[in-house]
């Protein structure tokens, strides 16, 4: 069986099908390297996980970062994804006129569930390439944060597993601990 060349879309076409009303704002989608991922519904575990970083990253802040919350950023030409948490360089408007992009992020948390397959093969590999510093998969099946550092050539060089009760800080603000064993609690 021949293999049709797939479309990619880019960030600018990928706002136009908003605009023109071809995606809706219940559509749910995210642009991931060219290709419209549909984002799965989150459930009580999930959104638990989102409400207890954003707290903790809110209390621990000191007005050193923007805290946004499955909000998009602009990894180029083909890429918009919209991670669960992010931590951004503070800017004035807090990115009133444009998302953040790859330079501004000091870490970006993806909590995966239904979505871990998607997480790991198609959505790190962009960040790998966007040169994101730090990525953090919060692997909710096998209940351990994947972290990912250090991107070289397209590709993360440093990884760990980090089980609840270990510690655990962003890269750019060791101070920032989270208690592991605390994010966890909630459903096995």
């Amino acid at each position: 069986m021949l293999a049709l060349p797939l479309r990619r879309f880019t960030v600018e076409e990928y706002h136009r099908l908003a605009e023109v009303g071809v995606l809706a704002e219940d559509d749910h989608v995210e642009l991931v390297d060219g290709n419209l991922i549909q984002q799965m519904p989150i459930g009580p575990h999930h959104g638990s996980i989102v409400s207890r970083l954003n707290e903790h990253f809110a209390a621990a802040n000191r007005a050193r970062w923007i805290t946004k919350v499955q909000d998009p950023v602009d990894l180029g030409l083909f890429s918009e994804p919209e991670p669960d948490v992010m931590l951004v360089r503070r800017v004035g408007d807090h990115y009133a006129f444009h998302h953040p992009q790859a330079g501004d992020a000091y870490l970006v948390i993806e909590v995966s569930d239904s979505t871990l397959l998607v997480d790991k093969e198609e959505k790190l590999p962009v960040y790998a390439r966007a040169e994101l510093p730090e990525v953090w998969i919060v692997n909710l099946p096998e209940r351990v944060i994947e972290c990912y550092a250090a991107p070289v050539g397209g590709v993360f060089t440093e990884t760990r597993r980090i089980r609840p009760g270990e510690p655990l800080a962003p890269a750019a603000f060791p101070d920032a601990m989270i208690d592991t064993a605390a994010l966890f609690r909630g459903p096995i």
